[in-house]
């Protein structure tokens, strides 16, 4: 089959995409993945076809204007629409409807839109989810409001919130529809989902439909190596905790450099460090023979070297600390809107994390208390293995591939 992956946001919105992709193609379908040209490398590492748009968010955050519109500053969300926003919209909406259209299959990210053009061939759209951010449930609030105090009783109604995306952005997606002749009017169809979560991890809701599966995490194997010296360092003592951050910017209260020195010498630590543009200055940090600094490093091989992992709660780090059977301390950059604080706290509720706390809310006092804990609480560390184990049989991507395929034989 031709398959159409479509993709866009931070490297976390894309990598799993890339690896679901490549076991497709393994599996002798066809498969080509479209998202921002800044992911190129990236893509064609997983030896699948790679169909760029013109939407570089990751530019965009980067910006100074980027930055402020991430703070919320209404300004410059208003500054940027037509300037930024709605081009990049109408612009990606436009390649990844091409590729659509030539494929049997589609397998979309919600950041997308794909949505909006859903109701040209419903029978071959495939929400293809790491987050369970569409489909309401009485269960959980939205995960994108996980920072706010909603009561239960609205749990569902959270939900109606994400699905306003297409109306808030009816004018580049109008422009887009109108340079294909389509309907100005539409209504988005109801389509299959397929969310690369571990059920053991997160139970699905009982009241989705019977359409909707977790099929467990996507997980892949890298062809990267780590540095020769970067092994070194984790063989040269007690295994290190590791500390990241993500590709998301962020400000902390205090000085974070300051805490992490202090961590090593208060809980007697080695620490990795992964610079991130929220840690871009490691100066104090370099040079100090219990802290190593690096830029990347592929997770799968590096988080089973660590003794723990902190980290700002995106899914696929969560999962990648689960499968290593590492417990963590989830830091949330994006609070309140966000889904990281859901994470960190139902990694919480499992019992392989300690409480997550918001970095912008976070005194150093909080940070150093919270690590201590992660350190020297037993009990996380043997639930973290066990829970491992139940991830690591649950063949998330072979699921995923005979949903899929399932989908197309019906």
């Amino acid at each position: 089959m031709r398959i159409a992956i479509l993709t866009l946001g931070t490297r976390g919105d894309v990598q799993p995409y890339a690896v679901l992709g490549q076991a497709l193609k393994q599996r002798g379908h066809k498969v080509t993945l479209s998202t921002a040209k800044n992911f190129e490398l990236l893509v064609k590492s997983y030896n699948i076809e790679f169909a760029p748009v013109e939407a570089d968010f990751q530019e965009l955050l980067n910006s100074e204007e980027g930055k402020k519109m991430m703070k919320g500053n209404p300004f410059a969300v208003k500054r940027n629409l037509k300037t930024w926003v709605y081009p990049l919209i109408t612009n990606s909406l436009t390649e990844f409807y091409k590729l659509a259209k030539e494929s049997d299959i589609v397998l979309y990210h919600v950041k997308t839109l794909a949505d909006s053009f859903a109701d040209q061939f419903p029978h071959k759209m495939i929400r293809a989810n790491v987050l369970p951010i569409v489909e309401p449930t009485t269960e959980f609030a939205n995960p994108a409001f996980s920072g706010l105090p909603i009561p239960g009783f609205l749990n569902k109604m959270t939900y109606k919130f994400s699905n306003l995306s297409i109306r808030l952005l009816s004018k580049p997606i109008g422009a887009f529809r109108a340079k294909f002749n389509l309907p100005k009017k539409f209504t988005t169809p109801a389509v299959r989902n397929i969310y690369g979560i571990s059920p053991n991890f997160l139970e699905v809701p009982k009241d989705f439909p019977v359409y909707s599966k977790f099929t467990g995490f996507w997980f892949g194997t890298s062809s990267t190596e780590l540095t020769t010296d970067l092994y070194e360092f984790i063989n040269a003592g007690e295994p290190p905790i590791l500390l990241t951050f993500g590709s998301m910017p962020f400000k902390s209260k205090f000085d974070l450099q300051a805490a992490i020195l202090k961590l090593t010498q208060q809980s007697n630590v080695r620490i990795i460090v992964v610079k991130g543009w929220g840690l871009e200055q490691t100066d104090q940090l370099d040079n100090n023979p219990r802290i190593k600094v690096i830029s990347s490093a592929p997770y799968e091989i590096l988080f089973p070297l660590t003794k723990a992992i902190i980290h700002h709660g995106g899914i696929g780090t969560t999962a990648e600390c689960l499968r290593a059977g590492k417990p963590f301390f989830i830091c949330p950059i994006l609070y309140p809107i966000g889904d990281q604080m859901f994470w960190g706290q139902q990694a919480y509720n499992k019992g392989v994390a300690v409480k997550p706390k918001p970095i912008n809310k976070m005194t150093e006092k909080i940070f150093l208390e919270s690590i201590q804990e992660l350190l020297t609480n037993e009990q996380l560390y043997e639930n973290s293995k066990q829970l491992k184990s139940l991830i690591n049989h649950e063949n998330g991507l072979e699921h995923t591939i005979e949903e899929i395929e399932k989908i197309t034989s019906e």
